[in-house]
């Protein structure tokens, strides 16, 4: 476990205001970090991310667990501070005197009438720990209804079950190399494996900017299911030397930078001139260039028509639960018919992008089902200039299992259990008849 190693009470309080922000201000926690750990030392900050995590993780049980000793709900502060002791007491196996203690004393800044509550509360909860959460569907507990009854009118009862357990488990660090040639020496230096699809996947901690060859920009992260759909479209232009290639929606810049490592003239659009500054970074440190183009894809058009276009649409992200277990709490089932709509908006928008005989890539990071195949299939319907092209194992290291019925990528967090999961990933490509 990691213990703080400077003011317990800082790191704790620090994993509060997360907690609030993601709660009151539904500002995710990505966007909170970096300024909200500023003061606190890097052991702090990774235990800090532990909190955090698992609290959001394990929320439904959390709740479960309280729920039998505040008969009445305490106001929103108060019960956060419970339930980020609550996740210490019942999953993260801190001291009970260190969990105890830092919430009382918290809860006394600006809470004091209700100091006596966390203490009472966390008390009754320490001494029965493991009877409390004895025999809880954790799977079922941990993720709000709108995402279940979702998944399992998608995929099923077994498959969401399967998915949900795997959103409980950390993601490993997955690693796109630069030169795929090198992938023996850095799968050593890295103490990473190879896994099918090409990504390197390490298996250690440590700081990733501490890596080796992170410095020297001979890969960057990228989960294995993201890294995807830029092999398959690579796969399918053969030699992409030359080849003009354009990434929609691109930053960070994973994959605009598969692109340009191949050879590609890469023209990588995104609205967000703040997350296109950090896409110049990443382009800058791995030593590649693109055309780097700051506008909306609805209303932007290259001068010339492209060989291919990738759009990896704006979407619910329900996918990388695993590493934003916040995003069931950022989210509303009612936010998906909009991403959606978007997303059939934005289609259309790459369609125009690309030469007769050339291809579109569609992709969404969601699990959601109505931003995956009806997407596209609406978009042939109204287009019968393109047509759907079938992914082949081949294109991802034998991996037909990432693959469903119609042709289409299709990953889920519970598949490849033995090699630690992946995102949950939806593509389909498309070809502009010549």
């Amino acid at each position: 476990m990691v213990e703080p190693r400077g003011d317990d009470t800082a790191a704790r309080a620090a994993a509060w205001a997360f907690l609030e922000g993601v709660f009151t201000r539904a500002q995710s926690v990505d966007d909170q970090f970096d300024s909200g750990v500023a003061k606190l030392e890097p052991r702090d900050r990774a235990f800090v991310r532990l909190l955090v995590a698992t609290t959001l993780r394990r929320l439904g049980q959390i709740d479960q667990v309280l729920a039998q000793f505040v008969q009445r709900r305490p106001p929103e502060a108060v019960t956060n501070l419970l339930r980020l002791g609550a996740a210490q007491l019942l999953f993260i196996a801190t001291p009970p005197h260190a969990a105890v203690a830092t919430a009382v004393a918290l809860a006394k800044r600006g809470y004091v009438q209700q100091a006596g509550l966390v203490n009472a509360v966390l008390r009754r909860v320490s001494e029965k720990s493991a009877a409390l959460i004895a025999g809880q569907d954790a799977a079922r507990l941990n993720t709000p209804a709108w995402l279940w009854d979702s998944w399992v009118a998608g995929y099923g009862e077994p498959a969401a079950r399967a998915t949900a357990e795997a959103h409980l488990g950390e993601p490993l660090l997955d690693i796109t190399l630069k030169d795929a040639s090198t992938a023996e020496t850095w799968s050593t230096a890295l103490e990473a494996r190879a896994l099918p699809t090409g990504s390197l996947r390490r298996i250690g901690g440590g700081r990733i900017q501490d890596l080796a060859g992170f410095a020297d920009g001979a890969w960057w992260v990228q989960d294995a299911a993201a890294a995807l759909p830029a092999k398959i479209l690579l796969h399918v232009l053969g030699s992409a030397a030359g080849k003009s290639v354009i990434d929609l929606c691109a930053a960070p810049g994973g994959k605009t930078a598969q692109f340009a490592a191949a050879g590609a003239r890469v023209t990588a659009v995104d609205v967000s001139k703040q997350r296109l500054t950090l896409l110049r970074d990443n382009l800058a440190r791995v030593k590649l260039t693109a055309n780097v183009v700051a506008a909306d894809a609805l209303k932007w058009r290259p001068d010339s028509p492209a060989d291919a276009v990738l759009l990896d649409a704006p979407c619910s992200a329900t996918g990388t639960i695993r590493r934003h277990p916040d995003l069931p709490y950022l989210k509303r089932a009612e936010d998906v018919a909009g991403f959606a709509a978007l997303q059939a908006k934005l289609l259309a928008a790459a369609a125009d992008m690309v030469k007769p005989g050339g291809f579109v890539f569609y992709s969404v990071c969601s699990l959601q089902p109505e931003e995956r195949r009806p997407v596209v299939e609406a978009f042939l319907g109204a287009n019968p200039s393109f047509t759907r092209v079938k992914i082949t194992p081949e294109t991802m290291g034998g991996e037909s299992q990432l693959i469903d019925h119609k042709g289409d990528l299709r990953t889920l967090p519970s598949q490849w259990p033995e090699l630690g999961g992946l995102d949950g990933f939806y593509g389909a490509l498309l070809q502009r008849a010549p």
